[in-house]
């Protein structure tokens, strides 16, 4: 697979690549086309490395010992950042390096599938971070973001959404669903508003009065 194409840096999502089940080339094709810097999480470096896919950024806690001369001897040039801390995942880890580094917006693959502890982890993990970057967590069958503002987004008729909340979440209001919500709580393992679906063509709005919601575009 070839590099990621030359992108203003810092103005464009970077990539981040976690270590869930891999999602299809021609997703990983399509997110390189926008991404100035690819940053891979620990061990997955040998999976991407296996796909021809130009990194930037190795970051981890290398707790299973990778040979990093090894890693480097087929990536140059390639930052390693050690990243120790076992009270954050590393892909909470990715996410502030990010931030720290100035980009305003990810895109992370590979964080879902495999193991459910790690799926669930990173998806309701995005929530803290909301406010600092924009993150999208993609896969092959899902694109999930946490609500930011209102939401509103043009869809046609019956595509899928779902609205999951961290938590409890107070005053959701939808508009262009074909169930929609009026002023209403959701809280996870009690009340979600899962596969629900465009009502019509035209724009689906979404909005919360407090709480982390995700919104959730699904196909299977």
């Amino acid at each position: 697979m070839s590099s990621h194409h030359i992108v203003r840096d810092k103005q464009e999502p970077a990539l981040l690549i976690a270590n869930g089940e891999a999602c299809q080339p021609e997703l990983i094709g399509q997110l390189l086309e926008w991404s100035p810097r690819v940053v891979v999480l620990d061990s997955a470096i040998w999976r991407v490395l296996e796909l021809g896919i130009k990194v930037d950024v190795l970051l981890g806690d290398f707790d299973r010992n990778l040979d990093l001369d090894a890693i480097r001897a087929q990536q140059y040039p390639l930052e390693i950042i050690h990243t120790p801390d076992q009270n954050k995942t590393d892909l909470d880890k990715g996410i502030e390096y990010l931030i720290e580094s100035g980009y305003p917006a990810v895109n992370i693959i590979w964080a879902t599938g495999r193991r459910a502890d790690h799926s669930l982890t990173n998806m309701t993990n995005i929530v803290r971070y909301k406010n600092r970057i924009r993150i999208v967590m993609l896969d092959d069958h899902s694109k999930v973001f946490p609500l930011v503002g209102r939401f509103e987004k043009w869809y046609e008729k019956a595509t899928p959404i779902s609205l999951i909340p961290v938590g409890t979440v107070e005053g959701v209001v939808t508009e262009g669903l074909l169930y929609n919500l009026h002023d209403e709580t959701l809280t996870l393992g009690y009340r979600t508003s899962s596969s629900n679906e465009a009502a019509d063509d035209g724009f689906v709005r979404v909005s919360a009065r407090s709480g982390d919601l995700l919104v959730m575009e699904c196909w299977d």
